[in-house]
């Protein structure tokens, strides 16, 4: 049984002040868990129903695990159909970007994503790519948002995912910077090249005008039908598919 302290402590981390004053965020479902579990990311707590202690691994002895019922889990889970598994995970602190790994590699750069389910997406995405790094500029969504973790579907703790001041982190990073516009070179035209930053703007406003002066190679996915525009989350996915593409020929 969970007390009512445990259940309001844990509640409380839906939100992102208490994630943030806590330094804990929440993950949901078995393979999600049994993917952070040997990952740098350290769990805090697991909270599970009967059946599903049985599916974990061995765990290190520092993590606590409670057993729950469906009532306890539906008050505590972020979602309307509870997994049966939820997860407290420690916040990594924040360190100094290291800008050399970006060399010899391409890397997403998000500027101003305010869907949780687009920026979880796209670090899946990144993920299934061989994307290490998304950079995501301070106004894009939080990452530990419980509807990001999820659409991220694990990869999250297989993706280093930054943010920062953009035009003040960009400015004087020596790599090709394609910009995803509507009025850019086509994608199927690109040189791509071994390395670059691949910028993806707002799904309403596009790239931000003090990112977008930095950008020196606009690229378009050509559009054949009517429609208007492309989900932020379809259009990282062709451009990582493009680019994985011309990388292994």
């Amino acid at each position: 049984m969970l007390s009512k302290s445990q259940i309001s402590f844990i509640k409380s981390l839906h939100q992102k002040k208490y994630r943030k004053a806590h330094g804990l965020f929440i993950i949901e479902g078995i393979k999600s868990i049994v993917e952070f579990i040997p990952s740098a990311y350290q769990i805090h707590s697991i909270y599970f129903l009967a059946q599903y202690q049985s599916l974990l691994p061995k765990l290190p002895s520092n993590i606590k695990l409670f057993e729950v019922n469906s009532a306890e889990l539906e008050k505590i889970s972020t979602l309307q159909a509870p997994q049966g598994i939820l997860a407290l995970v420690h916040i990594p602190e924040t360190t100094a970007f290291d800008k050399s790994t970006l060399q010899n590699n391409f890397s997403l750069v998000l500027d101003g994503i305010q869907d949780p389910g687009n920026l979880g997406t796209i670090i899946r995405t990144a993920d299934w790519f061989g994307f290490k790094n998304v950079i995501c500029s301070l106004h894009t969504v939080e990452v530990y948002n419980p509807k990001t973790v999820q659409a991220t579907m694990g990869s999250l703790c297989r993706v280093n995912v930054s943010y920062q001041d953009l035009p003040l982190f960009l400015k004087d990073i020596k790599l090709p910077m394609f910009g995803a516009m509507l009025d850019g070179n086509s994608l199927y035209e690109t040189k791509w090249g071994t390395e670059g930053l691949i910028i993806l703007g707002n799904e309403g406003q596009g790239v931000s005008d003090e990112v977008n002066i930095l950008i020196n190679n606009p690229v378009t996915i050509p559009r054949v039908g009517g429609a208007e525009s492309l989900n932020v989350a379809v259009s990282a996915a062709i451009f990582c598919a493009d680019i994985s593409r011309n990388l292994q020929k």
